[in-house]
């Protein structure tokens, strides 16, 4: 009788298994064929002289010393994208957290701006709000209609290499939706005792901010500091549809270096070592985020700050 009961488990077991097998066998399938096998297969073909017209052609490291070497627009895509992501990503988690601060308070249909805050994070990546972006900022667009009404002259922000840049950064800052969502539950998870405390021991609204608030709110910065740093590193939408990388080159980010590379002008060998870079790049930043984080964020475990 034991005998079967173990047995009758172990078929209940299996059962399960298989089931949760079959739930999950959309998305193994997924991962294997469209992110590991093009993982794999862009490092073999870095190695190589390949487009899509012939067959791949084993050259060694030419194409990684072809991008250090004689490749200039190598080099400038990387300092571009290295600006935009100093100006996308700071900017984007700083008004997010002004927006969850604004939007933690007891205001009357609070649920309904929460929703409209977060839109701009569900549509803001896609092709039509980037066209929409670049006709609000044209010459002659709403942008510089409403600057007028102020008698402030019109600024050429997609056409002035000092201006572009920061035009298509502040369509990375307006998808702030996600990370907001993210502030406002940090918020909302901080013990309202801290307050009352800061508030007795005669603490102001700035310094409650930086002495409760901020520290408690670390480990979700470092989250949104990673996301958000990944994705911009490859930010392409912007630059492509927006400016398609001028004016003078002044909006040039990597991603929109590597799609020429490998799609304008065929060259999937030397486009894959360029995605290789990225990766290595973006590894080493994420690593040093990491290796920072321990001197600024504050976990609940931790004890004292």
């Amino acid at each position: 009788m034991k005998s079967l009961t173990l047995r009758n488990k172990k078929t209940s077991w299996k059962r399960s298994q298989n089931i949760g097998l079959l739930y999950i066998a959309p998305w193994i399938i997924g991962f294997l064929v469209f992110q590991l096998y093009p993982f794999i297969v862009s490092l073999i073909y870095s190695f190589a002289d390949f487009s899509i017209i012939k067959t791949p052609e084993f050259v060694g490291l030419k194409n990684y010393i072809n991008l250090f070497t004689k490749d200039r627009l190598f080099y400038h895509s990387l300092k571009t994208t290295f600006i935009y992501v100093l100006i996308a990503v700071p900017g984007k988690l700083i008004f997010a957290l002004i927006i969850a601060l604004i939007l933690n308070m007891k205001l009357k249909y609070i649920n309904f701006y929460r929703t409209i805050y977060y839109m701009p994070s569900i549509l803001g990546g896609s092709v039509a709000v980037s066209i929409l972006w670049r006709f609000l900022f044209a010459r002659n667009g709403l942008v510089n209609i409403l600057l007028s009404k102020f008698s402030i002259a019109p600024i050429d922000w997609l056409g002035s290499p000092d201006v572009a840049l920061y035009t298509i950064s502040l369509l990375k800052v307006w998808q702030f939706g996600s990370s907001m969502v993210l502030f406002l539950a940090g918020l909302k998870q901080i013990p309202g005792e801290l307050y009352e405390a800061a508030k007795v021991d005669g603490a102001g609204k700035i310094r409650t901010f930086f002495s409760v608030t901020l520290p408690l709110l670390t480990p979700i910065i470092f989250f949104n500091l990673i996301m958000q740093m990944v994705n911009a590193f490859q930010e392409f939408t912007s630059a492509f549809v927006v400016t398609q990388g001028g004016p003078l080159r002044s909006t040039y980010l990597y991603g929109l270096m590597l799609y020429e590379q490998g799609f304008r002008f065929l060259k999937m060998g030397y486009a894959s070592a360029q995605s290789w870079i990225l990766f290595i790049i973006i590894m080493a930043m994420t690593a040093l985020v990491f290796k920072s984080s321990p001197y600024w964020t504050y976990y609940d475990d931790e004890g004292d700050f």
